[in-house]
């Protein structure tokens, strides 16, 4: 209740702000969804995650795109953030990106941060407007190297059944040297974790895929130390599996829960458990 409070106060401090849908657009059946569970109208919490897209003016009138999506732990995560420019190149575009997070992990962790995103990209987006497909961090002056960041998706679906689906999420995982599991059936369940720009790539490619409904159910951000980048990453899995947990069923394709819950909390991770199916894990 508490995380639902502050996102609808959010979603209607920005509607005070943008009352035109050209300026904002919020997903109206997610939307009812919050307002009536906050307001005690309904018991159930919303099945439907919050979205909202902002057009975005900034001070040297190029135009942006913020489009965020709230995980239900929001604001204790950070919200699935999608920033489209067309003036800006897909190195620039990246390093914005990256940038933009790194910002909201170092000063909204906890708290509400669309605005403090809004706010920070109408001040910032010209910035990155330099040296087409050579742009760099460098190429703004930076004397110091900025924080890289280590995330950790872990990604819901209705069912993960179909082979060439089971075969691309392990080739790109290995590809994007990222690690974690897959774990194919009815719900299918994965995690990767590893350097963000590898992690947003994975997501890019699987998200676009033939889905019944597939979404990020939570979100780790880490900033780590820009004076010692060779460190180990600090990362719960080693390689990427396909792991499968006893199947059962007509069609084997039902795992046991129970077994999951063991090989998470084996790696630390056994909070996740809850996160993914709403009872505590055992």
């Amino acid at each position: 209740m508490e995380h639902a409070e502050a996102q609808l106060a959010e979603v209607e401090l920005l509607l005070s702000m943008f009352p035109s849908q050209e300026e904002l657009e919020v997903e109206p059946v997610a939307y009812a969804e919050l307002r009536c569970f906050v307001e005690g109208t309904s018991e159930c919490p919303p099945n439907t995650r919050p979205e909202l897209c902002v057009k975005i003016q900034t001070h040297t009138g190029v135009e942006v795109s913020l489009s965020c999506t709230y995980p239900s732990q929001y604001p204790a995560v950070l919200p699935e953030i999608v920033v489209r420019c067309g003036e800006l190149s897909r190195a620039q575009h990246a390093c914005l990106v990256s940038d933009l997070r790194l910002y909201l992990c170092e000063s909204c962790s906890g708290e509400v941060c669309v605005l403090s995103a809004i706010d920070w990209i109408r001040d910032h987006t010209s910035e990155y407007l330099v040296g087409g497909e050579d742009f760099d961090r460098g190429a703004r002056g930076e004397e110091h190297p900025s924080a890289e960041i280590f995330t950790r998706l872990w990604i819901y679906s209705h069912h993960i059944y179909n082979k060439s689906k089971r075969k691309n999420i392990l080739e790109w995982a290995k590809e994007l040297q990222l690690s974690g599991f897959c774990m194919p059936g009815k719900p299918g369940v994965m995690c990767v974790e590893g350097p963000q720009a590898a992690c947003e790539e994975f997501w890019s490619r699987v998200k676009v895929l033939t889905w019944k409904r597939i979404m990020i159910r939570h979100r780790e951000d880490v900033p780590l130390d820009p004076a010692n980048q060779s460190a180990d990453l600090p990362r719960c899995f080693d390689g990427f599996e396909e792991a499968a947990f006893d199947p059962h069923g007509n069609r084997g394709n039902h795992m046991d829960l129970g077994q999951l819950f063991h090989y998470l909390s084996e790696r630390g991770c056994a909070q996740i458990f809850q996160l993914y199916f709403g009872v505590e894990g055992r």
